[in-house]
């Protein structure tokens, strides 16, 4: 069964975190926390937090999509027209392993799975668009069991 949700906004990295004192670790980006509650959100309401395809290993596919720069549009009448050379992947900031370690650790803390220890396989993708992430989650078939 292949399950698929979109949570809108930009999509956040999830960086280092901050020492602040007596043990105590922060994240880096203030912007993180909100991003992985609409994502955990998100899960709850389309129900992944109680699915059981979730219990083995599972394939996930993320799509990143980042907002455009305003160089990537025309000037004068051709305002808000994409130029035709205009990159339809984006190679920026943010790295991709940060984005994908937001999502992973969002799909943890929504209860999807046990662990995302369970992701045998990943691909994710950065793209320009409507800043959005869309998160795809298959199970992977996990032979019988012997007697």
């Amino acid at each position: 069964m292949l399950r698929s949700i979109t949570v809108l906004g930009p999509p956040i990295p999830q960086g280092s975190k901050r020492h602040v004192g007596r043990g105590i670790f922060i994240e880096a980006n203030k912007k993180l926390p909100r991003y992985r509650e609409d994502i955990v959100d998100t899960i709850i309401e389309d129900g992944w937090h109680t699915d059981p395809i979730l219990a083995g290993p599972v394939s996930v596919k993320i799509g990143f999509y980042l907002p455009r720069p305003k160089t990537h549009y025309g000037t004068g009448k051709n305002a808000g027209v994409l130029k035709d050379n205009a990159p339809t992947y984006h190679d920026k900031r943010s790295d991709i392993d940060k984005l994908c370690r937001a999502v992973l650790d969002a799909i943890t803390i929504a209860g999807a799975w046990r662990d995302d220890g369970q992701v045998a396989e990943l691909s994710a993708s950065k793209y320009y668009g409507q800043p959005r992430t869309v998160i795809t989650i298959e199970a992977l078939p996990t032979p019988a069991k012997r007697p």
